[in-house]
């Protein structure tokens, strides 16, 4: 076996030590491209989500179930709500990377640009859903105020009759909501009693009748927006300037509550309802991974494309409505759809190969050029190992008649032993077998003497 190594057309080991250092360079470029592209992404992340049993919650864990199928772990981190979601996100020791976020939960910044510094350092995933405005009330509470159990505008909270309105646990989106609202209809906040209760305890409030009303936005998944529906003496109101509150607010769509939504069999409600909605977002740090941020738009693309109870099946996720500025990946994945590549391959090597073409393109464009060394560089190191002796049969050669010719017989036999132990691959054969017969043209030059 050692035998027929040594006869080959190619000498590995020459192939190796002649190659070895662009193959070397290669390895370091694509280390070093790793290394600053960063294209794996870390194996775990933070997901602010809201109050227990609210829809940022329950959604959360649908995120989680699908993103752990891809390896990844979602830490849901419970809060307050959106408002404190942001703080969150704006704190750079929180560990939060992304979080649900309430349209309108931020406070009034006044102008243009300190809201723009605010958001400096966050980037919107897209819209998810409309997170309707739920203002329920007590029927007795309206029969007190404006002597019918309906009320008619909001205005009519404001009148004489000492009305407790919940707004949500400080750190919610929805205390800057109300305020917002409140200042539009010119409401003076000082003749509404408010309580800042979280959302369990403000239900069971409302049903012992300790306050009149109570204000939730969340999506209709929430399983407190479903009992209240269905839950007799409390009243959902109607917002008949449902289009107007759009147009002064650009993060607020006009939608309705469609007449049997509820309970088809019960007629509930028994009406269409008009309604204000903020639409509900997903934000992230813009340092988040750009993996990460795809796999959570593709996740939003599974969880959210559904129909509902203010949508068709299909208008959500989208980019409209948001606060923020679009994320690249996302807006990537809006315009084109999911990487051609995930659609075929697993997540992870889609996502390695989708990052890192264009160094590998990059890296083997400069290398074709360098490669054209390669094989003079391998055919000087063969050819060197039989090219180094002619330079001693030449000293040998000159040196006829000037040293005894035993000794230069000698020497030339010492010469032809080493000739006979060089191995070269059988395509440089007749170089080696050249070598040898001008071993013995000089062998013949010294014979007669």
């Amino acid at each position: 076996m050692p035998q027929a190594l040594r006869h080959t057309l190619l000498s590995v080991r020459d192939l190796l030590a002649t190659a070895g250092p662009f193959i070397l360079i290669a390895l370091l470029l694509l280390l070093l491209a790793y290394k600053v592209l960063d294209p794996t992404p870390p194996k775990k992340v933070v997901l602010a989500t809201g109050a227990d049993q609210g829809a940022y919650a329950e959604f959360g864990k649908r995120y989680a179930k699908l993103l752990l199928q891809h390896g990844i772990q979602v830490e849901l981190r419970g809060s307050a709500g959106a408002a404190e979601n942001l703080a969150l996100l704006r704190d750079p020791n929180s560990g939060v990377d992304l979080a649900f976020v309430q349209g309108g939960a931020d406070a009034d910044f006044g102008s243009a640009a300190d809201a723009e510094a605010a958001n400096a350092g966050l980037v919107s995933l897209g819209s998810l859903f409309h997170e309707p405005v739920w203002l329920f009330y007590r029927e007795e509470s309206a029969q007190r105020a404006v002597k019918k159990p309906a009320l008619d505008a909001l205005a009519d909270m404001s009148r004489p009759g000492d009305w407790k309105l919940n707004i949500g646990a400080p750190g919610s989106g929805v205390p800057n909501l109300v305020k917002r609202l409140l200042e539009a209809n010119r409401i003076d906040p000082a003749t509404i009693t408010l309580v800042q209760q979280p959302s369990t305890p403000a239900v069971v409030a409302l049903l012992a009748g300790d306050i009149d009303a109570l204000v939730f936005a969340s999506a209709p998944e929430s399983p407190l927006v479903q009992m209240l529906l269905q839950t007799p003496g409390v009243r959902l109101f109607d917002f008949p300037q449902a289009e107007a509150y759009s147009r002064r607010f650009a993060f607020i769509s006009p939608v309705t509550l469609p007449r049997g939504v509820v309970d088809l069999a019960r007629d509930m409600p028994p009406a269409n309802i008009r309604m204000i909605a903020p639409t509900a977002t997903l934000v992230a740090r813009e340092s988040t991974h750009p993996a990460l941020v795809q796999l959570f738009v593709q996740a939003a693309k599974q969880i959210h494309s559904g129909a509902g109870w203010f949508n068709r099946k299909g208008d959500f996720p989208n980019i409209t409505n948001s606060e923020r500025t679009l994320a690249p990946e996302a807006e990537r994945f809006f315009r084109n759809g999911p990487p051609l590549l995930q659609r075929y391959l697993p997540f992870w090597i889609a996502n390695l190969v989708d990052r890192m073409w264009v160094v590998m393109v990059s890296i083997v464009a400069i290398l074709i050029p360098l490669s054209r060394v390669v094989p003079p560089l391998y055919q000087f190191r063969v050819r060197s190992r039989i090219f180094r002796w002619y330079g001693q049969l030449r000293r040998l050669e000159d040196s006829i008649g000037e040293q005894p010719a035993e000794e230069l017989i000698a020497e030339l036999d010492k010469l032809e032993k080493r000739a006979e132990q060089i191995t070269v691959p059988l395509s440089y054969a007749d170089e080696l077998y050249s070598l040898r017969s001008h071993i013995n043209l000089v062998r013949r030059r010294l014979q007669p003497r």
